[in-house]
């Protein structure tokens, strides 16, 4: 998918229709391409307006692309992981990271992603102020904070959803509740590994280590916002080893507790099945056929079954004081 915004002479972002920029003589600059999981077709469009490769469009369309920055002639590309929630149940969400391509020459700004993220979308609905498409080293570090913002709200999402689980597991040990618990530590691998290649990108564009090719320009203010993003990252960074030790520890305990309750049981039952083997050992030796202490007694059976009870509660009360049973 395809679209293209501007912002015009009054700050008002601008979407051009298509049947404009499809026309030969349509005029990118200070323009915004958002690619969303384009076609070939749509790639080679985007390709020919702006000049750069198709094989460069198309590198943020890879989910196992690491973060970086590079630097050539006539454009900077910046690739960075975004935090995605998807559907689980009705109970909780699944968190993973992708791949977000900003691709910056002088005159025109483009964006690639594999989905319809929360990223772009707060752009386009005018949710973050003093945006603009023409103030592309704005419009960069805009996308880093909205980025960091995202991975902190989703953390904190993340953390209530796991007290609730740790709750539910209080009450029952579930199934269910223990493999939530792992969706949401894979969820923290994924943003603690994306987190830590954001955080080297940032780290360079502090450097100004971007400006070689004299396409991104940093004034003051950008500065400033670059600086929250490093510390927003760093912050992110933490909260998310802090809540994956916890979780990695919580699974831990609960995996004990499940051990010691199959224990538990498996001693139960052994000292049951010792119990009641010591009627059946005295009735099989009763039922041989040879005489038998009794036998041409009238009240035979009922000292067998007698004694044989005595014996077996004589035991069931030793393993309960053992607190074997």
């Amino acid at each position: 998918m395809i679209e293209i915004y501007k912002t015009d002479a009054e700050n008002r972002l601008i979407q051009i229709e298509e049947s404009v920029y499809m026309d030969s003589g349509f005029d990118t600059k200070d323009c915004w391409i958002n690619l969303t999981n384009p076609s070939d077709k749509e790639v080679e469009f985007v390709a020919s307006v702006s000049g750069i490769e198709d094989d460069v469009l198309k590198t943020p369309l890879d989910d196992e692309e690491r973060s970086r920055l590079e630097v050539e002639d006539d454009y900077t590309l910046v690739l960075v992981d975004i935090p995605v929630i998807e559907e689980g149940t009705e109970d909780y969400y699944s968190y993973f990271t992708i791949p977000l391509g900003a691709i910056i020459k002088k005159d025109l700004f483009i964006t690639v992603s594999l989905k319809d993220t929360a990223i772009t979308r707060d752009f386009i609905r005018n949710r973050v102020k003093g945006f603009a498409t023409y103030k592309k080293t704005r419009f960069l570090f805009q996308i880093l904070n909205n980025i960091a913002t995202k991975y902190l709200a989703y953390l904190k999402q993340i953390d209530k959803a796991s007290q609730r689980i740790q709750n539910e597991l209080h009450k029952s040990t579930k199934n269910k509740e223990l493999i939530q618990m792992l969706d949401l530590e894979n969820s923290l691998v994924y943003f603690s590994t994306s987190l830590t290649g954001n955080d080297a990108v940032i780290s360079r564009l502090m450097q100004n280590k971007f400006n070689t090719n004299n396409i991104l320009k940093s004034y003051p203010d950008d500065t400033e916002l670059l600086e929250d993003v490093a510390i927003d990252t760093k912050q992110a960074m933490e909260m998310c080893s802090i809540y994956r030790d916890i979780l990695s520890g919580t699974m831990d305990a609960y995996a004990s507790v499940i051990s010691n309750n199959l224990n538990i049981v498996m001693k139960v039952l052994t000292s049951i099945t010792l119990v009641i083997s010591i009627p059946t050992l005295i009735a099989s030796l009763f039922g041989m056929n040879t005489w038998v202490p009794g036998q041409s007694s009238p009240w035979g059976f009922w000292g067998v079954l007698g004694s044989s009870g005595l014996i077996s509660l004589a035991v069931a009360l030793y393993l309960k004081k053992k607190k074997l049973l």
